[in-house]
């Protein structure tokens, strides 16, 4: 699925033709003309930004998504004619923070997008923004593609619990951008961005080509487009360590992919070229061999491994052991990120959407959808996405607290006092089961507090309901008067309803009846008061008469008659 950002319709986008779907029912915000910051961004043409006013987090929520491994790529973009207000935000998919964009984001084509390998399992993803305080998250595009199971397996530590982050993939010996439908690539890799690397530096390397075909390219699990391993870099006689230097988040795993194919003419067999693979100064394979390793010349060979870094920098070194120079095709650097344990099911988390005309929800995720709608919770508390994580972005006024043993975070204590809320405590606030302390105080909450909280506070709850000066029924509150339920209000009113219908229409009814009655009245008395009528109609009588003299006889004139 690719959706274009504040579409009204479907739209297919040059020069492949992509198909993006409208963005409709999955997120509140505001649609905006865009300005796409690179040449490498999908050239859509409006985007999705979301204003502080509606809170500091704001999620899609794409539903109906079958289980399995997916690519989640998001590009950003600019409000039109507001260029630089270059928008400072962070992202997350599934509760983990994937992404943090940096100053200067908008000029770097690695920078306009975020990309994740993620395992979605609960039939729906969300996508949040994360506002920083500088500038309102803007988004161009959502894509969510599915991949290989097993594609990018790194050992042992990856599994469902982990997301891969797209860090750096670089292309080398060329100077054009590609993505893997350019390249004619398996969907089952994905839509690969390859950054374009012509060289490492100045008299660092010579690029090399090739319009041979390359053989095991296109293969199970990670589907590389063969196209990929036709271009590469070698380095030279000046400089034989082939060496590339990229900046990388801190205390970080990594898991690096390495790509190689022979496709220098020079090199006729195994045994000719072979090199070490060092990272940040460590060896991590010795002794490559692209042509033994794959089989053949013109053969891709990828290698990977997972690092652990603790400074600021990545240096991957390629240094010749055998032959004078070393050669390279491409490099994939992912940060190993471990998934957030989400918040329990149970206690009806998350998605608000279906009570505002967005993405529908089941039953079972709609209590903080009720408590944010009966207690007319303003839009700055955000309440979107996942109440506990990110850890770093929790809900507004609420403090969680995780389980280890199940492996969940529940909601432990709500502080949302004087926020000028009103209404009622909906029943469903008894359902987080967890809820230690609870504050309410100094709002305009009105009826009785729910059974379900009273009966806690015997159990060492600590709840504050003081203030609200429409609350009863719980030690230090009033008592309450007659209390009718909701359905037994609702029955009363569909009474009072049907009552006002029958009384109208009996009303209708009776005045029909009299109108009918008052102008047959009319009709006799008109009859009665007019003489030429009357006359007329005795003068008719007396013709008939006289026409048929047989008619004025008596019974017995006539002769017996039959009656029945």
């Amino acid at each position: 699925m690719r959706i274009s950002c504040g579409a009204r319709q479907n739209i297919r986008t040059p020069p492949t033709y992509t198909r993006w779907y409208k963005d409709f029912a999955y997120t509140g915000g505001i649609p905006a003309n865009a300005t796409a910051p690179s040449h490498i961004t999908p050239p859509l043409k409006t985007l999705r930004y979301f204003p502080l006013s509606e809170g500091p987090e704001n999620c899609y929520i794409i539903n109906r998504v079958p289980k399995g491994h997916y690519s989640v790529r998001i590009f950003f973009g600019l409000v039109e004619h507001e260029i630089d207000n270059e928008p400072l935000f962070e992202v997350s998919v599934e509760g983990t923070i994937i992404h943090s964009l940096k100053s200067g984001w908008s000029k770097n084509d690695e920078q306009v997008f975020a990309e994740a390998l993620v395992f979605l399992l609960d039939g729906s993803v969300s996508i949040c923004f994360h506002s920083t305080g500088r500038g309102d998250p803007t988004i161009i595009s959502i894509e969510i593609l599915q991949i290989d199971e097993k594609a990018y397996y790194f050992g042992p530590e990856w599994g469902r619990g982990v997301i891969l982050k797209t860090t750096s993939r670089l292309t080398c010996g060329t100077s054009k951008p590609k993505f893997d439908e350019d390249y004619s690539g398996d969907h089952w890799g994905g839509d690969r961005f390859w950054h374009p690397i012509r060289t490492f530096g100045k008299n660092a390397d010579a690029p090399r080509s090739t319009e041979s075909g390359i053989k095991k390219a296109s293969t199970v699990p990670n589907f590389y487009p063969e196209a990929l391993y036709q271009s590469a870099v070698v380095s030279t006689d000046s400089k034989p360590d082939l060496a590339y230097t990229m900046d990388v988040d801190p205390n970080k795993n990594y898991s690096i992919w390495l790509h190689f194919a022979e496709i220098d003419a020079t090199i006729t067999g195994a045994g000719k070229r072979v090199f070490d693979v060092l990272i940040n100064g460590g060896t991590v394979f010795e002794n490559v061999d692209v042509v033994g390793m794959s089989g053949d010349r013109y053969t891709a060979l990828v290698l990977n491994t997972t690092v652990a870094l603790s400074g600021r920098t990545l240096t991957i070194t390629l240094h010749p052991k055998k032959g004078s120079h070393a050669i390279l095709t491409a490099i994939e650097v992912f940060q190993v990120i471990v998934a957030e344990f989400k918040t329990s099911p149970e206690e009806g988390i998350t998605f608000c959407y279906y009570l505002y005309g967005f993405a529908s929800m089941t039953s079972a995720d709609c209590l903080f959808c009720a408590l944010k709608k009966s207690l007319g919770l303003p839009n700055r508390f955000g309440w979107n996405g996942d109440p506990c994580v990110p850890k770093e972005h929790p809900w507004s006024g609420a403090d969680c607290h995780f389980d280890k043993s199940g492996g969940k975070w529940f909601i432990d204590g709500l502080d949302l006092s004087y926020n000028f809320l009103n209404g009622s405590i909906p029943e469903s606030l008894g359902k987080l089961t967890a809820l230690r302390r609870l504050n309410l105080n100094g709002n305009s909450l009105s009826g009785r507090v729910p059974s379900a909280l009273g009966g806690r506070l015997l159990n060492g709850a600590s709840f504050n309901f003081t203030d609200n000066h429409g609350l009863c029924g719980i030690p230090g509150l009033p008592k309450c008067g007659p209390h009718l339920s909701a359905g037994a209000k609702v029955g009363i009113a569909f009474a009072v309803f049907l009552s006002l219908v029958l009384l109208v229409i009996c009303s209708i009814c009776w005045w029909k009846r009299r109108q009918n009655i008052l102008r047959a009245q009319q009709i006799a008395a008109a009859s009665r008061s007019a003489p030429y009528a009357k006359a007329r109609t005795q003068s008719s009588h007396d013709i008939q008469m006289s026409r048929n003299p047989s008619r004025g006889r008596t019974a017995s004139e006539n002769g017996p008659s039959l009656l029945s």
